[in-house]
């Protein structure tokens, strides 16, 4: 899997680290729902994916979470709160069941129209993706 990636994001230019090890996003999908909340989703979900993916850092510590949360402009304080208090699993527990309903098993996953790609995508097949799909939806 992490030589698909690798290759995947050298084919896409995209930065990507060596990592010897995964770590449970679990937390860091607490705070991203919290991020969002607070209007900071996106700028928290990139610093996540960043320190990730291309640092490898563990993002299942929450010191490395506060810290994420506070390098994007959120507080420290309240960041350390809902992590302790696990303030949003309820809905990320929601967003787990609803994409079990759908028959997600693996990230990412596009879906559209009832069509699925799994994984890690080139620009290529993501693109033929949406022409397939929207060829689908107009009946052609």
């Amino acid at each position: 899997m992490m030589n698909r990636l690798r290759h995947v994001a050298r084919e896409e230019r995209l930065p990507f680290g060596h990592m010897d090890k995964t770590y449970n996003s679990r937390l860091a999908q607490e705070l991203g729902k919290w991020a969002e909340s607070e209007e900071k989703g996106e700028p928290f979900h990139k610093a996540v994916f960043h320190a990730y993916f291309v640092d490898g850092i563990n993002i299942a510590e929450i010191s490395n979470l506060v810290k994420l949360a506070v390098s994007v402009g959120l507080s420290g304080r309240e960041a350390q709160t809902v992590l302790e208090k696990r303030i949003f699993r309820d809905s990320v527990d929601s967003d787990w069941a609803r994409s079990r309903e759908m028959g997600i098993t693996a990230v990412p996953t596009f879906m559209m129209k009832r069509k699925a790609v799994v994984g890690a995508q080139t620009y290529g097949v993501l693109e033929q993706f949406l022409i397939e799909s929207s060829m689908i939806e107009s009946g052609a």
